[in-house]
């Protein structure tokens, strides 16, 4: 009795930290790297590899070959992310430097269930699927004030597998989809010359939508010592944003994008796992990532400018290594594509997503034979893109005489536990 109500409130409060604090960040673009602690330290490979509940994030299908239970998890964040206005390209004195980190903790929090029934397989998952900060105190040109953007998303995935056979599994989720969006000291921009909706634009505190989306997946042992998984999650209309339809396309339109996925998971020896995926996140499908800031339309406007964004492609690797009965060291490498390109550096000012490597490392601690801890770092190493300085063809956004740089460390632990 005191345990289900012990495993009931665990799940619970971190539901409930999901909905109050929910993170914002960028690696994979405005993806995570990985969903779940394990799954990060190996690089954030998970979709042919079915570790525990939170592996139900990457692959509905792997909820039919990880044992009952849940994981808990909290992860705290840090990005460092800045932008130098290139001023002596265009006969300035000097070059000026922005400090894009007026907030720089993020608490990411993260929660799992899997129960059996028969050949079918009930979970949920919990977790912060995307987002963006960025708060400069120095306004970058913008307009008055401090500068910045606060994006932050949260996925809830109820999940059903299937057990096809003992060796393969399909799954599906129904990703319900809640996020959030604030934009402050853009009034430069807030006007009928560069918006479509002034007074929409900036300085209008946190507006909020939701959507419903799909994830499907398989997941199968193709060998006695090898599987494989294929998982794909459907592009989520999202409600507007009625506050900020000045300033992204189609009147605040901002959904969130499909991905891809593959991977495979190798037992190469018995204390040795060694797994690998491949993902494609499609963000040039939604206008307001995709859309060149240079279209000659104002922002907020029918299929009007974006970010700039290209598609991401991200592969990741990892290794498991079994020390002993007790205790597992994990390390694992993340290479994805910089989705901001040179000709879209000063908008993406305030979304200077353009990290690409990261090396995670990570342990896992048995306390009991049917509960663990597991301890997750992930450094990204510093990316960059730098503006091309030349004056394109007339639209809303005249100059990318900006250089972005970003880097971002990471450290976490969860709490595994099987019934």
């Amino acid at each position: 009795m005191h345990a289900t109500v012990l495993r009931r409130s665990l799940l619970s409060t971190a539901i409930l930290l999901s909905f109050t604090t929910i993170p914002a960040f960028a690696t994979n673009g405005l993806a995570p790297i990985g969903l779940g602690m394990e799954h990060r330290s190996l690089g954030g490979a998970a979709t042919g590899y079915a570790a525990n509940t939170s592996s139900i994030a990457s692959n509905p299908a792997s909820t039919s070959f990880v044992a009952d239970g849940f994981d808990a998890g909290l992860e705290i964040f840090q990005p460092k992310r800045t932008a130098t206005f290139n001023g002596k390209a265009f006969g300035m004195p000097a070059d000026v430097d922005y400090d894009g980190n007026g907030k720089q903790n993020f608490f990411i929090p993260e929660g799992s269930y899997k129960r059996s029934f028969q050949q079918f397989d009930f979970g949920v998952a919990v977790y912060g699927n995307g987002g963006m900060n960025t708060s400069y105190e120095k306004n970058p040109n913008f307009g008055t004030g401090k500068a910045g953007v606060d994006y932050q998303q949260l996925f809830i995935a109820p999940t059903l597998s299937y057990k096809l056979n003992e060796n393969h599994a399909i799954g599906a989720s129904a990703n319900l989809v809640y996020h959030k969006f604030k934009a402050e000291g853009l009034q430069n921009f807030d006007n009928a010359q560069f918006s479509a909706n002034p007074g929409h634009v900036t300085n209008n505190g946190y507006d909020s939508s939701t959507g419903i989306g799909l994830s499907i997946g398989w997941h199968g042992k193709v060998a006695p010592n090898v599987s494989m998984g294929v998982a794909y999650r459907s592009k989520v209309g999202m409600g507007k944003f009625d506050q900020y339809s000045g300033l992204f396309a189609n009147g605040g339109e901002f959904d969130v994008p499909a991905a891809l996925s593959a991977g495979f998971a190798w037992q190469a020896g018995p204390n040795t796992l060694i797994v690998g995926d491949v993902q494609k996140i499609d963000y040039s499908s939604v206008a307001a990532i995709g859309n060149s800031s240079h279209k000659p339309v104002q922002f907020g406007g029918k299929d009007g400018p974006g970010f700039g964004w290209k598609d991401v492609t991200a592969v990741k690797l990892g290794v498991k290594q079994q020390i002993n009965p007790q205790m597992a060291v994990m390390v694992g490498y993340n290479k994805g594509t910089n989705p901001v390109k040179s000709s879209d550096t000063t908008v993406n000012v305030l979304a200077p997503g353009v990290a690409e490597q990261h090396l995670t490392l990570g342990a896992e601690w048995q306390l009991t034979p049917k509960s663990s801890l597991i301890a997750s770092f992930v450094h990204t190493f510093e990316g960059e893109t730098k503006g091309d300085n030349t004056v394109p063809p007339p639209g809303p956004i005249a100059l990318d005489a900006y250089n972005l740089k970003m880097k971002q460390n990471a450290i976490g632990v969860s709490y595994s536990h099987q019934f």
